[in-house]
């Protein structure tokens, strides 16, 4: 399939020019320079966009090793970090310099990319032959080089690989110091190698899960020459996708993701592995210093690229915790930004919305990396999927015009409670004790009580209610133990055809394929055509969030609980977007225990909660049509198609592997 130039695409005026560059070094972004600024324009550039003028087939491949600042498996030599290129070879004749695009990961060699798990493949001499996606294929033709490269201590990299700390960043930070000649590279056979007379220096690192949470870490040190970055469900925190505020999310977790990628004999990287497991706090589930060093959230300000953030707002794998906080911390910052929300799971936007995807990516690219002038830095910032396969663009993300609104708890029929209106009298307390209930066990038959849970209801909605935020809970609560899981989630009860993401993270490969790019005799272009999972139902939860009640004060340490007294505490939820049809009811669903998505650690505690000093907090963008229910609706429920396949809960150790 070709792609056809968009007849939308407009040059940038003068004085448009100057504004973006003035906004841009506000926040120390270096606005992209004219792709003539410094003479005559390369063959790629035809207007404003790059087309396919070079040849993939006849593209130089190569592999370099950038020598990195430290030694990660300690064996007093420092880690060789393993880059494949693929460049074009025409360019390289003519001595036209081309910037690179570049996806660090540790999955090349043990598990694959992308929806048909593609690994690197090399010929019998070590020559690179295959790259997984089609980055390559698209983006070489079109004066590009694309650099895959393997995170320390996985596939070809030595080194150790310390989930998401100061080795991968570091290291794949130098593969970008190498591009602009400030670290060392060398052959396979030890022979100096310099890229300075091949590429500009400019980098866009890209990549979904682990490899888009890596250039979100890189992005953070403020390394010169990365221009942009494009993280796709990725990782700002690795605490946050961890630990659910003090909540362990699965035992033993970064020891397993560690050993999952490693590339290493085990003696290796022993010592590695036992600090993993010895400083990231599993027994008290706080925030220290192991996680300090990966929360790139706290280093937004260093950030020098631009930053095109995509995430599944029913991500289950990457919570939309982790791009929310960070795309905040880069607008406080004036950062650059643009986003895509869209209402699959953990999966890569060329499976969800492909043309218009490589279109947008294509244009993103020239304009951060070639310098063209091409409007995308003036369009909408927000692209976001409303409902299965219908997109709307927006200024910005949560929607103009979102405002906190508080929604009150009532006590309703002593069964279930109310949402909205006043809401009870302080004083009213209703108390549950733990269970350890599947989730459609916590949500379903609302009006039906259950041991294990509080459910709170509205009224049929008068009008759509638009969530676009973070919701949270706040709960004045009494404990009879030191601490408990406290879990929360909002549902919208009513019929609607919605993505179904537990099903393949919402979408589904088809028996047609189309191609995005040349190829070559060992590596096409061409990837089988997806489509989205749908299925009607009469509810579907929205967002979850969970706290270790312990860390009600900080997530620092812990603060146990005292049986005579009250606390109040705030539940954050993962934020959402979302319209909740008028007509549907709302419901919030209060729990302990969450096997399916975190460690149970069962205290078998009672939690007794005052309704009058709790409430929901609300991210509503427009008006709010919750009435106010004296005596919750009755709601009916069918089991989910997820529950009629559940067979057993789940083992947390069947955590997700981030790919």
């Amino acid at each position: 399939m070709k792609l056809v130039p968009s007849s939308r695409s407009k040059r940038v005026g003068a004085a448009g020019a100057a504004m973006v560059a003035a906004a841009a070094l506000v926040a120390g972004v270096a606005a992209p320079a004219p792709a003539a600024a410094h003479g005559k324009r390369p063959p790629h550039v035809v207007g404003d966009e790059t087309v396919p003028v070079y040849s993939y087939e006849q593209a130089i491949r190569e592999s370099v090793w950038v020598e990195a600042p430290m030694d990660s498996d300690g064996d007093g030599v420092r880690d060789r970090i393993a880059v494949d290129l693929v460049r074009p070879r025409e360019a390289a004749a003519a001595g036209v310099k081309v910037p690179v695009v570049m996806d660090a990961s540790p999955y090349y060699q043990c598990c694959g990319r992308g929806n048909e798990s593609e690994l690197k493949q090399y010929d019998a001499d070590g020559l690179i032959t295959k790259f997984p996606l089609f980055y390559d294929n698209y983006f070489v033709p079109r004066g590009y080089a694309f650099a895959a490269v393997d995170l320390s201590g996985t596939s070809r990299s030595t080194g150790c690989e310390d989930v998401g700390g100061r080795a991968e960043v570091t290291g794949a930070k130098a593969v970008i110091d190498w591009l602009n000649g400030r670290a060392k590279g060398f052959t396979a056979d030890g022979r100096p190698v310099s890229a300075s007379a091949w590429t500009t220096g400019k980098v866009g690192m890209i990549g979904k899960s682990w490899d888009g949470s890596i250039a979100n870490g890189v992005a953070a040190t403020g390394v010169p020459g990365l221009a942009t970055i494009v993280p796709i469900s990725a990782i700002s925190s690795w605490y946050g996708y961890q630990r659910f505020n003090g909540v362990l999310r699965a035992s033993d977790y970064p020891a397993y993701l560690h050993s999952y990628v490693n590339g290493r004999p085990d003696e290796a990287c022993a010592a590695t592995l036992a600090r993993l497991r010895a400083d990231s706090g599993e027994s008290t589930g706080d925030y220290n210093a192991y996680w300090a060093e990966r929360d790139y959230r706290k280093d937004a300000g260093k950030v020098r690229a631009s930053v095109f953030v995509v995430h599944g707002i029913n991500d289950l794998n990457v919570p939309t915790s982790q791009f929310a906080p960070w795309w905040d911390a880069l607008a406080e910052r004036g950062v650059p930004r643009k986003i895509w929300i869209h209402q699959t799971g953990h999966e890569d936007p060329f499976d969800v919305r492909r043309a218009e995807w490589v279109r947008t990516l294509h244009r993103w690219f020239d304009y951060w990396l070639q310098g063209l002038r091409n409007g995308v830095d003036r369009e909408p910032k927000a692209s976001i999927e409303t409902s299965p396969g219908v997109w709307t663009d927006e200024a910005d993300w949560p929607a103009k015009g979102a405002r906190p609104v508080q929604v009150a708890l009532g006590g309703g029929d002593g069964t279930t409670g109310t949402l909205g209106g006043r809401g009870a009298s302080p004083g009213t307390v209703r108390a549950y004790t733990d269970e350890s209930l599947s989730e459609d066990e916590q949500v379903t038959d609302p009006n039906t009580a259950r041991a294990g849970r509080l459910a709170f209801l509205s009224g049929p909605l008068t009008a759509p209610l638009r969530i676009s935020g973070s919701p949270s809970v706040r709960l004045r609560i009494r404990v009879d133990r030191p601490t408990t899981e406290l879990t929360a989630r909002l549902v919208d009860y009513g019929t609607a055809t919605r993505i179904n993401y537990f099903a393949s993270e919402g979408v589904r490969t088809l028996t047609t394929e189309s191609c995005w790019g040349q190829s070559s005799a060992t590596d096409d272009g061409c990837y089988r055509d997806t489509a989205e999972n749908t299925v009607t139902a009469d509810h579907a939860v929205l967002t979850r969030g969970w706290l270790d009640a312990a860390h009600h004060t900080s997530l620092r340490f812990t603060t146990p609980l005292r049986p005579d007294r009250w606390y109040t505490v705030d539940v954050p939820l993962d934020a959402y977007e979302a319209v909740v049809p008028a007509g549907h009811t709302l419901g919030l669903v209060l729990s302990q225990s969450d096997p399916e998505y975190t460690n149970v650690d069962d205290q078998d505690a009672t939690v007794q909660v005052d309704l009058g000093r709790s409430r929901l907090t609300l991210p509503v963008a427009g008006p709010v049509g919750l009435p106010a229910p004296t005596v919750a609706p009755h709601v009916t429920t069918a089991p989910s198609e997820r529950a009629e396949a559940r067979t057993a809960p789940r083992d947390p150790r069947q955590v997700p592997d981030l790919r």
